[in-house]
């Protein structure tokens, strides 16, 4: 029986086309046994090294830094009329998708008589975090019940981001509103990190242009995103021990406070709102004298 197993190439051949199955000796068996799992991992390592340039390709083109710089380079040289469109026609990330309105700010802001494309100083700047259903629809910030809310603090401190005032003691303070995120995330969820980090260069243009004399930063996300370079780990920070006291955006003083929207879900929280307004206004009316 051993003599009819060792068959060359040429019987082998004849019995394959005959269609008798060869069995393989027992000896023999190692040599394929071994062969099997090397090929197979060659060309596992292979298809996972393969698999991997393609990731490492993918992550590449996903955490490139050129569209932050782009942003910012760009924002940084632009006027108010060109930042609006490129704010307007923005597509960093993927709440452009979403929106059916950019929020790009309104307010009592004064031009220049001569053009419109030149901003005055502002005397006060109120960032919120990102819009809502509301304002994603009518592509103004603040609007609906925290819109009102905001409106009637306003009033009650002699300002309106309208610019109408009745009955005002003094010549009006000048006023922008505007939100860290320009576009609505999708269900009114928590701003991304990345998100923030690529709408804030339009964000820094706006202040930069608008050179208020006082911030005030309405909810966690517009105080974390205004004052992470000059508080540590404020991620980290509660609000509420970010709230009484004055911060500083380089030489403008931000006071942070909370969101109308959070407010109105915790009523007794209105009176910290309104003590953190006034201390806004305190802060403002030292730094005119």
């Amino acid at each position: 029986m051993s003599d009819t197993l060792q068959l060359d190439k040429r019987q082998r051949a004849m019995l394959a086309e005959m269609g008798v199955r060869v069995w393989t000796p027992i000896e023999q068996a190692p040599e394929i046994h071994n062969a099997g799992p090397s090929t197979i991992q060659t060309k596992k390592s292979q298809t996972t090294t393969a698999y991997q340039a393609a990731v490492n390709a993918t992550a590449t083109v996903a955490v490139k830094p050129t569209d932050f710089e782009v942003i910012t380079q760009t924002a940084n040289n632009l006027d108010w009329l060109g930042l609006r469109e490129a704010v307007t026609s923005c597509q960093a990330c993927g709440l452009c998708t979403s929106r059916r309105n950019v929020v790009f700010g309104t307010g009592s802001h004064v031009s220049t008589p001569d053009t419109k494309n030149e901003i005055q100083p502002v005397d006060w700047l109120i960032v919120g975090e990102a819009p809502g259903e509301n304002e994603d629809a009518e592509g103004e910030p603040f609007v609906g019940q925290a819109g009102q809310l905001l409106d009637n603090m306003l009033r009650a401190m002699q300002l309106s981001r309208t610019g109408e005032f009745l009955n005002a003691p003094k010549p009006a303070q000048s006023i922008f509103v505007t939100n860290v995120l320009k576009c609505r995330p999708p269900g009114n969820r928590n701003p991304a990190p990345e998100e923030v980090a690529q709408c804030m260069p339009y964000l820094e243009r706006q202040i930069a242009l608008l050179q208020p004399k006082i911030i005030l930063a309405m909810g966690r996300f517009a105080a974390q995103a205004l004052l992470r370079n000059s508080i540590d780990k404020v991620e980290a920070i509660p609000l509420g021990k970010l709230r009484g006291q004055v911060h500083r955006l380089g030489n403008t003083p931000v006071v942070v406070t909370y969101h109308p929207a959070y407010v109105l879900r915790n009523l007794p929280e209105k009176a910290k709102l309104w003590a953190d307004a006034c201390l806004a206004m305190a802060t403002l009316n030292t730094t005119q004298l």
